[in-house]
C-alpha cells in the first residue's frame, strides 16, 4: 500500500514568477540612471572673448543689524527706528539709491524686522537684501 499525499501533478512547474526579476531590472536601471548623470563630467567649452565695458559697481550698501533684543544698528552703531528713518531719508535723496543688506538675529522680533523694511520702503531704498551666515 502506497501513500499519497497532495495532488497527483506530476507536470511540475508550468509558470515562472516575474515579479523578482521585474524587481531586479527596475533597481539596475535606476542605478544606471544615476550613475550615468554623475560619471558624465560637464561639456567642455571655450567661451568667446568679448569688448564689453567694465560695469561700475553697485553704490554702497547699508548694513542695519537686528539683534535678539530688537534694538537696531546701522553700521555696527545702535539708533534708535526714528533716528534709522531720518538715515533711511537721507539715503533716499541721493542719486544713486544704496541697496540694504538687512541681517537679522533667527531670535529678532518679526515686528521689528518689519518696521524697518518698511522705513526703507518709505524712503525709495527698494534694493534691500537679507544676510544670512552658511
Amino acid at each position: 500500500m502506497a501513500f499519497q499525499l497532495g495532488d497527483d501533478n506530476d507536470s511540475g512547474m508550468n509558470e515562472m514568477n516575474l515579479i523578482p526579476l521585474i524587481d531586479i531590472m527596475l533597481v539596475l536601471m535606476i542605478i544606471f540612471l544615476v550613475t550615468a548623470t554623475v560619471a558624465n563630467p560637464s561639456i567642455p567649452l571655450t567661451l568667446p572673448k568679448t569688448t564689453a565695458e567694465i560695469v561700475t559697481p553697485p553704490p554702497k550698501a547699508i548694513s542695519i543689524s537686528i539683534n535678539a533684543k530688537g534694538e537696531v544698528a546701522w553700521n555696527s552703531e545702535i539708533i534708535t527706528l526714528d533716528e534709522l528713518q531720518k538715515r533711511f531719508n537721507e539715503a533716499g535723496q541721493s542719486p544713486e539709491k544704496p541697496a540694504v543688506e538687512l541681517r537679522a538675529d533667527k531670535d529678532a522680533r518679526y515686528d521689528t524686522v518689519a518696521q524697518v523694511m518698511s522705513r526703507a520702503s518709505e524712503a525709495g531704498l527698494n534694493d534691500l537684501a537679507f544676510m544670512s551666515d552658511n
